[in-house]
C-alpha cells in the first residue's frame, strides 16, 4: 500500500498520515511514514519526543550525503552529477522508529523551484521513486499542499492519492486545484477524507460539493487532538473516537484499493 496525502495547509493531512500509520502498524504491518512537507511536523503527530525528533535531519539538508551519492555539491545548478544515485540504504539509515512506524524526513529543495535540476533534487527524486516502487512495506507520504514531490513516473506507483479537506469552501477549492494538478501527471482518481467534522450537515456539505472525488470517510472534531499536541503524544493513544474514525477510513481505503487491483487483473 502506497499512499500520498495532501491538502490545504492546516486541513489535517499530518493528522491523517499519523493516524493511518498507527492503524496499519497496530495490525502488524511494517510502515514507513514520509514527511515530505517543508513545514512538516509528522514526528510530533506520531508522538516522537522533540529531543529525538531533532536527530532527524531532512535528507535534502544532508550536504555530505548528497555530494557522496550524486558527485556534486548541493546548490550546484548545471554541470555533471548522477541522476540515478544510490538511495536504497537511506530509509533504514536515516529514519527513526516509534510504535512500529518508521519515520523519514525528506525536506525540500530550497533553490531553483520545484523543477530545479540540481544534485539535491536528483537525490530526492531517486529516493521518492525507490520508496514508491521498490519498498515492500506500507508507505505513507505527508506531502506539501500540492504534488511537488511527485512526477508522472512515481505517481503511477501510488495506490491512493488522498486530499484532506475541512468543512469550508476554501479547503474544497484547494482540493479541486490539487485534483487538476494530479490529473496532469496521470492520477485519474483522487480520494477525500473530511477532517474536523462537527455535524452530519458538514459531512453532507463535503459530499455534495466534491462529487468528482471518492469519499473515504471523516474524522470528527474533537478537543483530544489539541490535548494530544499539548501532551506531545499521538491522538491515537488517547482518543477512542479517533481510533474508531481511522479504522473506518482504513477499511474503506483497503476496499477501494482492492477493487482497483481487481480491475487491473
Amino acid at each position: 500500500m502506497k499512499l500520498a496525502i495532501t491538502g490545504k495547509g492546516g486541513a489535517g493531512k499530518t493528522t491523517l498520515a499519523s493516524l493511518l500509520a498507527r492503524a496499519f502498524a497496530a495490525e502488524g504491518q511494517t510502515v514507513l511514514a514520509i514527511d515530505a512537507d517543508p513545514d512538516g511536523n509528522l514526528a510530533s503527530a506520531l508522538g516522537i519526543p522533540p529531543e529525538q525528533a531533532q536527530r532527524l535531519v531532512p535528507i535534502a539538508e544532508m550536504s555530505d550525503l548528497i555530494e557522496e551519492r550524486t558527485g556534486a555539491k548541493p546548490g550546484t545548478i548545471g554541470g555533471y552529477f548522477r541522476l540515478n544515485p544510490r538511495v536504497d540504504d537511506i530509509p533504514d539509515r536515516f529514519s527513526l522508529t516509534k510504535d512500529g512506524v518508521k519515520l523519514l524526513v525528506l525536506g525540500t529543495v530550497k533553490k531553483g523551484g520545484g523543477g530545479c535540476i540540481c544534485p539535491e533534487s536528483a537525490l530526492l527524486k531517486a529516493l521518492m521513486s525507490h520508496l514508491l516502487v521498490a519498498r515492500s512495506e506500507v508507505v505513507i507520504m505527508d506531502m506539501e499542499a500540492g504534488i511537488e514531490h511527485l512526477g508522472r513516473a512515481t505517481a503511477q506507483a501510488v495506490d491512493a492519492f488522498i486530499v484532506v479537506v475541512e468543512p469550508g469552501r476554501r479547503s474544497l477549492q484547494t482540493a479541486e486545484s490539487i485534483r487538476r494538478l494530479a490529473w496532469d501527471i496521470g492520477i485519474d482518481q483522487c480520494y477525500v477524507v473530511g477532517n474536523k467534522m462537527r455535524s452530519d450537515a458538514e459531512r453532507q456539505f463535503v459530499q455534495e460539493n466534491l462529487i468528482a472525488f471518492r469519499i473515504l470517510g471523516f474524522l470528527s472534531y474533537n478537543v483530544k487532538y489539541i490535548d494530544a499536541d499539548f501532551q506531545g503524544t499521538s491522538v491515537y493513544d488517547i482518543d477512542p473516537q479517533a481510533v474508531e474514525d481511522i479504522g473506518a477510513i482504513k477499511a474503506r481505503l483497503e476496499e477501494v484499493v482492492r477493487s482497483k487491483e481487481d480491475v487491473h487483473r
